[in-house]
Formats: structure tokens, C-alpha cells, sequence
């Protein structure tokens, strides 16, 4: 039996034929040791045809379809010409090796031509690959390489595309750098505390708030210069004027010691710097809910956009956070904790990143377990529907919500839920009736616009109406006109006939007469 091999490379499709293969007994040690010397393997492996590609572009979309297992028509025309035909309701005399096997059922549902893909075939193609410059005669040194590092980089450049709109690699940096923030604000923050309870002790009691104290400490500077006047000034920054007053009392009697103006501004320039960044954490934060509304919507509307963000960064990416069961998704962010719960045999942990979110805060004790694992199930849906699906819509996430809510009653209250199949076929209709609805006030403006378009056309049409009829009169009042010109000529001309030639016309008249008495006489002798 014939094997023949196909060999995909950078420059065109190769087909080789392997003889003599009994001989070698299809060992893959046999072959490993004749690959390295071509004078042996070349008597094994012969080219049979070689299809060269067109152009960059040709040879990029056929190996992107090779990757898929699609075989394209230039494939398939290459194959069917250089290979024997097979007949109707007989068995092929050969067999078509390749290193895809995606690839070959799909050749052998199209044409009917067996294909296989195993370790021997596998090893004969590597022989292939090693000499396949040798093979091919027209090539010259170095064209193969540039061909493989142009296509390397272009088939990486196409597997790198993606929806710009829907990059969930932006959200793990966010979340990444919003945890980050959160401890250096806290850090810098307690400095500045430190730094400026030197000068004005008090302050730490009235001003708890970190970014609110590093407000009050650049407003206040000295604490010696504290008056009355900078009471509205204190009011604006606590929204408190009680707190004000005591912040100026305490000022006035504060046991603090004194600083230098150049120890007051390197405070206050640190404060700036805290202040700063803690206004860049409010803008970071608005930006990973606008990217997690683009993102994930049906996630971000069931557990947040903060524990949804940070089970992404967790897993990685959206797409395998969608991957992953809703029993590893449960204990996602608790992995030390259950694999020294698997060491010691303990008890496994029964949540991990979910138990931020507020429906595990609001169970109670004993229920704790069941919530988070009903929530993690949930959250595996949205997480499906969000990476998969092609259109972005809360609704499902809303939804999902809804039923999160209810499973909490039930095991408050008793209430029974609703089943999930009822909720996901009711949100598909009102996401269909919305459909409908849009694509009917899409059809009504349409036809305003042409109602518009058919009374402007109307108009003109009659505007061209009009200007045609006139035209009609004028054309009529013309012909008239020449029409009655010709008749008064015409009259003339009969009256001055008449007036020259009237003896002619009684003559012709009796004429006439006595033809008439001619032809009845002769009637009557017959």
C-alpha cells in the first residue's frame, strides 16, 4: 500500500511519496536513524509534486487554515491532481499522511482519500522538514528562512487580533495597579500622619480620614496662623463646621512642636503628592468599571466589577475564567488554603475571591457553603455569556442577580425559586422583543423619511406637472393659431379659384350631366 505525505511548508504545499517502507518494518527507531542521512532517506522519501504559494498573504490565510483543519480549494485541486483517483465503492490503494489530524478527517469527508496521522508518520515528516531544501531544487540559500520568519510573523501578528473594545488584559493591569495604590495610599498616608503630628498632634483625633487629613495639613501649614477666618475654608474640606471649630481650638492650644518653613513645605509637598494619588485611584477605579461594562457586563452586574475584575486577573483572562468550572471558580484565590486542607485532610475551603461579594456577607453561618457555591455557579454562566457571546447586554446578568437574590429568601424565608431555564428563556424573549421593537421604530423612521422623500417628490412632481401642462397650452395655442392661419389661407385660395374659373365648373358639371344619360341609355338597349 502507497503512503503518500503532505508536508505544509512556508513556500507552498510538498507531496512526497514514501517507498519501501516494509523494509524498514514502520519503526520509528529505524526512521529517527535513517532522517539524518539524506543518501538513505532520499531513497525512502521521493517529491512527488511541489505547489508553490503566490504571494505572502496566499501562503498566511492557507496556514491559517491548516491550524483550523479547513482545507482550502487550493489544497484540495493540488491533492486531486497529483494523487490516484479513488473509485466509487472501492477501497484507496494508498493513504495520505499528514501532521494534522483535524486536518485529515476533513480531507477524507471532502474527497474520500484515508489519511493518518501517527508517531511514524510524524517522524518521516520531521525527515521531510530537515531536507526539505534539498528536495526542492529551485530554491536558493536563505529563501526558506526568510520565508518562514515572514510568515512566523505574520501568522503571530493575525493570532494577536482581537476586538480592541473587549481587552481584558487592560483590566488585569487595573486591578493589578488599584491594589498597588490601595496599600502605597495607605502608606503614604500614615507618614503623613507621623510626619505631621510633630507639628500638630491634635489633628489626628478630629481627622480620621486619610485623604482628608493630608487636605487639612496643606490648608493649615502653621498651626500658629489658625484664626476664625479659616473656619468656612475647614468647613468646605470636612463638611462639618463643628469639626472645624474644634480643628481652630485645637490649633490654638496644641502642644506640638514648631517646624522650619522648608520642614512645613516638603510636608506639604508630600501631602500634594498623596492627595494626587488618591485622586488617581478615584479615575482608575471609574476607568475598570467602564472597561468591565465592556468587558464582562453580565459578571460585573452579578458580583461587581471589583470581584469580577479580580477573577479575571485571577484566572487570567476572560476566556479561561470562562473555562473554568463553577467548582474552581468557587474556590478561586484559596488555592493555599486547599491544597494544605488536601495535605492535612482537613476541611476545604468553601470560597475564595467570591467571598467579597455581598450575597456571602448577608447568608448566614450555615449557609455561608450553599450560597457560595450557587453564586460561583452563576458567575460561571455570566462569564460563558460574556466571552461568547456577540452582543453586550446586561440583561442576563440582571437576571442572574434576581435569582441569586431569591435563593437567599429560600433559605431565609422558604420562597421558592424560580427554575434557572424559566428565567434564561424569559430574558431571550425580552431581548427579542426588543429587537423587534428597535427594528420597527427603525423601519417607522425609514418610513417617515420616505413619506418625507414621496411628498417632496409629490411636490416636485407637481411643480413638473404644472410647468408641463403650461407648456401643453402654449404648444396647443400654437398649433391652433397655425391651424387657423392655414385655413384662412386655404379659404382664400378656393375663392379666387372660384371667382377665375366658374364657366369651367358648369361645364364640368354638365359634363357630368350627360354621362350619367349616356350610361342609362345604354343600360336600357341591353
Amino acid at each position: 500500500m502507497a503512503t503518500f505525505l503532505l508536508y505544509e511548508s512556508s513556500s507552498g504545499f510538498g507531496l512526497f511519496e514514501a517507498h519501501g517502507l516494509d523494509e524498514i518494518g514502520q519503526n520509528t527507531e529505524a526512521v529517527r536513524s535513517s532522517i539524518s542521512d539524506l543518501s538513505r532517506f532520499g531513497r525512502v522519501v521521493q517529491l512527488t509534486a511541489f505547489h508553490p504559494f503566490e504571494s505572502a498573504l496566499d501562503a498566511l490565510n492557507q496556514v491559517n487554515a491548516v491550524s483550523e483543519g479547513v482545507m482550502t480549494d487550493e489544497l484540495r485541486s493540488f491533492l486531486e491532481l497529483n494523487l490516484p483517483k479513488v473509485k466509487e465503492g472501492k477501497k484507496a490503494k494508498f493513504s495520505l499522511g499528514l501532521a494534522e489530524p483535524k486536518l485529515g478527517s476533513h480531507i477524507f469527508e471532502a474527497t474520500k482519500i484515508p489519511c493518518q496521522s501517527n508517531e511514524f508518520v510524524l517522524e518521516l515528516l520531521r525527515g521531510v522538514r530537515q531536507h526539505f531544501d534539498r528536495f526542492i531544487k529551485d530554491l536558493k540559500p536563505g529563501d526558506l528562512e526568510k520565508s518562514q520568519l515572514g510568515l512566523a510573523h505574520s501568522y503571530s501578528r493575525a493570532k494577536v487580533k482581537f476586538n480592541v473594545n473587549r481587552v481584558d488584559n487592560m483590566v488585569i493591569q487595573a486591578i493589578f495597579l488599584l491594589d498597588t495604590l490601595d496599600k502605597d495610599i495607605n502608606s503614604f498616608a500614615m507618614r503623613v500622619r507621623e510626619w505631621y503630628s510633630w507639628h500638630f498632634p491634635e489633628l489626628v483625633k478630629i481627622v480620621n480620614d486619610n485623604y482628608l487629613y493630608a487636605r487639612v495639613s496643606k490648608m493649615i501649614d502653621d498651626k500658629s496662623k489658625l484664626t476664625e477666618e479659616h473656619i468656612p475654608m475647614l468647613t468646605e474640606v470636612l463638611g462639618d463646621e463643628d469639626k472645624a471649630k474644634e480643628v481652630v481650638e485645637a490649633g490654638k492650644a496644641s502642644m506640638g512642636q514648631d517646624l522650619s518653613p522648608v520642614d512645613l513645605i516638603n510636608v506639604q509637598t508630600f501631602a500634594q503628592r498623596v492627595m494626587d494619588l488618591a485622586d488617581y485611584r478615584k479615575k482608575l477605579y471609574d476607568y475598570l468599571v467602564a472597561k468591565m461594562s465592556d468587558i464582562a457586563p453580565n459578571l460585573a452586574a452579578l458580583i461587581g466589577e471589583m470581584v469580577g475584575a479580580r477573577l479575571i486577573s485571577h484566572a487570567g483572562s476572560l476566556t479561561n475564567l470562562a473555562k473554568c468550572p463553577s467548582s474552581t471558580l468557587q474556590i478561586l484565590g484559596a488555592e493555599k488554603a486547599l491544597f494544605r486542607a488536601l495535605k492535612t485532610r482537613g476541611n476545604t475551603p468553601k470560597y475564595g475571591l467570591i467571598f467579597h461579594s455581598s450575597f456571602i456577607g448577608r447568608a448566614s453561618a450555615k449557609n455561608k457553603g450553599r450560597i457560595a457555591r450557587y453564586l460561583a455557579n452563576k458567575c460561571s454562566i455570566a462569564s460563558r455569556i460574556d466571552c461568547f457571546a456577540d452582543g453586550a447586554t446586561t440583561a442576563f446578568g440582571e437576571k442572574l442577580r434576581e435569582q441569586v437574590e431569591e435563593r437567599l429568601d429560600f433559605y431565609d424565608k422558604g420562597v421558592a425559586p424560580r427554575k434557572n431555564v424559566d428565567v434564561m428563556k424569559e430574558v431571550i424573549e425580552n431581548l427579542q422583543n426588543k429587537g423587534e421593537e428597535g427594528e420597527e421604530t427603525v423601519e417607522a423612521a425609514s418610513a417617515k423619511k420616505s413619506k418625507k422623500k414621496k411628498a417632496k417628490g409629490e411636490e416636485g412632481e407637481e411643480e413638473a406637472m404644472d410647468e408641463d401642462k403650461s407648456e401643453k397650452k402654449k404648444k396647443k395655442e400654437k398649433r391652433k393659431m397655425e391651424t387657423a392661419d392655414e385655413n384662412e389661407k386655404s379659404e382664400k385660395k378656393k375663392k379666387k379659384k372660384s371667382k377665375a374659373g366658374g364657366d369651367e365648373a358648369t361645364d364640368d358639371g354638365q359634363s357630368k350631366k350627360k354621362k350619367k344619360k349616356k350610361s342609362k341609355s345604354e343600360d336600357d338597349d341591353e
